[in-house]
């Protein structure tokens, strides 16, 4: 009797640990695909990007809520509990003020990207400081023969994106305005294109969004939500994957993934089992789930347009899909039926783990 005291002591010692890991408490209780309201975002809502920071804490900002007033950004626990807000300076308050919180550098601090004036900024956790660290030009068209310039077929300013860092401790910058890829020297300075493509010009300025390095094949992963020429085709995106060459050179573009119509591929998450995450903004509302090496998988919800998840709060705009433990964060941005009831971060389990965001030594801006 003594033995089997003791042997059940231990099953509910081990249960008990296993529950306190991130993730797994989840994954053992959880069906796959199921939906959940991780937390409201408060006014004035829209978030855009959901970045889980190496402290444990989940961060988001409002990117573009339509309306002049200043973006915020917001952090959490990783159960969802709300616990600080910073009202960003600086913004262009008549012009589609919205904060990206993009990533972290190797300080701790918050990489956020802004939207009404191109800016690159740190929020210190500690402190609450903002900083200033760069702004991103407003490139001429390639038809005037300036250099370097914009691809794209209209003109259109410099909004920074997604943000990822590179193999060389630089900060690689998506331009969802530019149809170019921007590059902030190791320890910052002034950014530069780093690559530029018609492949990522766009149709009615639905330009290019996610960015991802993988350093397991040294190369990048870029989502973009529209190509081509809406007379010529339907507006479907791409998830391209782009190497990085030994001496930090861009390699040669290629097409993973093409998107159905109004799709607009946004933010995107890898597991470990090497599979691709990738959230559609636009009205079909859904999670898709490809291989490693493009090939499509499955879809969440199954049938597109509702955005029936399960959960009392729909996808509307899904943005992102950010790794916590075994399952996905996913902002509800909300851009077409502007519901601010779901302004939301939902949470869906996947059944796996997700690939750390890449985080190399020397990864510090100024």
């Amino acid at each position: 009797m003594k033995r089997l005291i003791a042997g059940l002591s231990a099953v509910v010692l081990g249960l008990t640990l296993i529950s306190a890991i991130p993730g797994v408490a989840a994954s053992a209780t959880r069906d796959k695909w199921d939906t959940r309201v991780f937390s409201n975002v408060p006014y004035p809502g829209t978030p855009a990007y959901v970045f889980v920071h190496t402290n444990g804490r989940v961060y988001a900002g409002t990117y573009d809520a339509g309306i002049t007033k200043a973006s915020r950004v917001f952090e959490w626990t990783k159960g969802g509990t709300l616990l600080r807000s910073w009202t960003v300076p600086g913004q262009d308050l008549e012009h589609s003020p919205g904060i990206q919180v993009a990533n972290q550098d190797a300080r701790g601090r918050l990489v956020l990207l802004e939207k009404s004036t191109s800016a690159v900024l740190t929020l210190d956790l500690k402190t609450g400081r903002f900083k200033r660290q760069a702004t991103l030009p407003d490139l001429p068209l390639c038809s005037t023969k300036v250099t370097p310039c914009s691809p794209n077929s209209s003109d259109a300013k410099a909004i920074p994106n997604y943000a990822a860092w590179g193999p060389d401790g630089a900060l690689y910058i998506t331009d969802y305005g530019q149809a170019v890829i921007w590059r902030i020297p190791a320890k910052g300075g002034t950014p530069k294109v780093w690559f530029s493509s018609n492949a990522l010009d766009s149709v009615l300025e639905f330009g290019t969004t996610g960015l991802v390095y993988q350093a397991s094949s040294k190369s990048f992963l870029i989502a973009q939500q529209t190509v081509g020429n809406l007379l010529a085709n339907a507006p479907s995106g791409r998830l391209y994957g782009l190497p990085v060459s030994k001496s930090g050179k861009p390699g040669k573009l290629t097409t993973m993934w093409t998107s159905r119509p109004t799709e607009l591929p946004d933010g995107f998450g890898i597991g470990l089992s090497g599979k691709i995450y990738i959230a559609g903004v636009g009205p079909m509302n859904q999670l898709v789930v490809l291989s490693q090496t493009g090939k499509e998988l499955e879809r969440f919800p199954k049938f597109p347009l509702l955005g029936d998840n399960g959960s009392s709060v729909p996808f509307d705009g899904p943005s992102n899909a950010t790794f916590l433990g075994t399952r996905v964060l996913v902002a509800n941005q909300s851009p077409i039926s502007g519901d601010r009831a779901h302004h939301v971060i939902l949470d869906v389990e996947v059944g796996e783990r997700g690939v750390p965001n890449y985080l190399p030594k020397g990864s510090i801006l100024r």
